[in-house]
Formats: C-alpha cells, sequence, structure tokens
C-alpha cells in the first residue's frame, strides 16, 4: 500500500474515532463532572452534588419509607436553570414537589408507607445541590 493510501485510511479511521467520541459524550445520561452522592438508609435519604454547570436531566431513587410521611430539608444555592424535588409515596401519588431553591424544612403530604420514589430534575442547573428526606416520626 502506497504511503498516499496508508495516511487517507488513518485519516479515515481517525475521524470516525472522533466522531463516535463525540456523540458517546453527548449521549451519557451522567455529564463529566455531574457525581450525585447519594446516602439512601433505612430513615433517610440523603442528595448532594457539586459544582453542576449547566446540567439537564434528572435522577429517580427508590427509597424504603416505613412512616406515612416524611420531613425535607433543602439547602441549594444556584446561579442560574431551575432543580425541582418531586416524591411520590408507595401507592405512586406525589406527596410533594418543591423546587429545590426553596432552602428551609417542609414536610410531605401523608401517603403510604413503603417504596417511594424521590425525583430530582435539574433543567439547565449551575450549582450545588444538597437536600435531605426523613422519615416522618
Amino acid at each position: 500500500m502506497s504511503f498516499a493510501k496508508n495516511t487517507s485510511v488513518m485519516l479515515l479511521v481517525v475521524s470516525i474515532c472522533t466522531i463516535f467520541g463525540a456523540v458517546g459524550c453527548d449521549s451519557d445520561p451522567v455529564s463529566p463532572g455531574v457525581q450525585p452522592e447519594i446516602i439512601n438508609g433505612t430513615q433517610s435519604f440523603e442528595f448532594q452534588v457539586t459544582a453542576v454547570s449547566n446540567f439537564t436531566g434528572s435522577w429517580s431513587y427508590t427509597w424504603d419509607n416505613a412512616s406515612t410521611f416524611a420531613a425535607v430539608d433543602h439547602s441549594t444555592v444556584l446561579s442560574g436553570g431551575t432543580a425541582t424535588l418531586v416524591i411520590a409515596d408507595a401507592s405512586g401519588t406525589q406527596v410533594y414537589s418543591r423546587s429545590l431553591t426553596e432552602d428551609g424544612s417542609f414536610s410531605t403530604a401523608v401517603g403510604a408507607a413503603g417504596d417511594w420514589t424521590i425525583t430530582v430534575t435539574l433543567d439547565h442547573a449551575t450549582g450545588d445541590l444538597n437536600f435531605r428526606v426523613q422519615e416522618g416520626t
């Protein structure tokens, strides 16, 4: 094979690898640097992620709540975008929905005990997120 032909083949291979590499980065559900720290315990669920930059996506978790309600605390600082926390009880009924930028202590509505679903949704969010959900007593 000639030098010119080898060079053309090499350029084609490099181009294809570059294209697939770029597509692979865009399809990754967790952007680089967006690695939530999760503690999913028997009486509480904790979520924290720092240095999010213009991220859009969501996470859902199952948390076993032996109670019929929960206390929710959040402290989030965003310089852009939105972050929403939605909690559904074991029957799938939404018992909580609030922007995470509303710092403070809140309670869910009363719901069915069991496996609750906690969903965090970010839309072009930039900043730090932190919340905790604790079994009601």
